[in-house]
């Protein structure tokens, strides 16, 4: 899978169906805003994780199992664009999408929307870098490669 720019995906404009995607609704904690009621910059970034993990455990591969043999994907690059700001109590969806996937690198994409209005709100994009236990750069097992990228076995 290659990189693609990033760009909206609504009822009018739907995913690249040749992506595998996973969406997830959540809502805007207090705990998340600051004193204004807006949502915090690094609130989006544990966002992006709960959808990142949502969509492996969506693919049959939760992180407890990958990293229960021996190999954690460890975040090398991370991005966000901010588009307009999510406040206190407001529902939103993250759509996460698997941009690429190989034996040492895996990059996942993100987009973060209003709800119910389905306003494009954030855009970001994490690398992961499979590591071992001694953090040593390693390839990712093919069976885990295959489940991320939805081929069949």
């Amino acid at each position: 899978m290659k990189n693609s720019p990033s760009s909206a995906s609504s009822p009018n404009n739907p995913p690249d169906p040749a992506r595998p995607v996973h969406e997830l609704r959540e809502r805007v904690r207090y705990s998340e805003t600051d004193r204004m009621g807006v949502a915090h910059n690094k609130s989006y970034f544990e966002w992006f994780e709960l959808g990142r993990t949502e969509f492996c455990r969506s693919r049959g591969l939760p992180y407890l199992e990958i990293e229960d043999r021996g190999v954690f994907l460890v975040v090398a690059e991370a991005s966000c664009r901010y588009l307009k700001p999510l406040r206190y109590d407001d529902e939103f969806v993250v759509r996460v999408t698997l941009e690429e996937a190989a034996g040492r690198k895996v990059v996942f994409g993100y987009e973060i929307r209003s709800f119910p209005e389905d306003k494009h709100v954030a855009s970001g994009r994490t690398v992961h870098v499979p590591v071992d236990r001694d953090a040593r750069v390693c390839a990712l097992p093919e069976d885990i490669l295959r489940k991320i990228t939805g081929e069949p076995d």
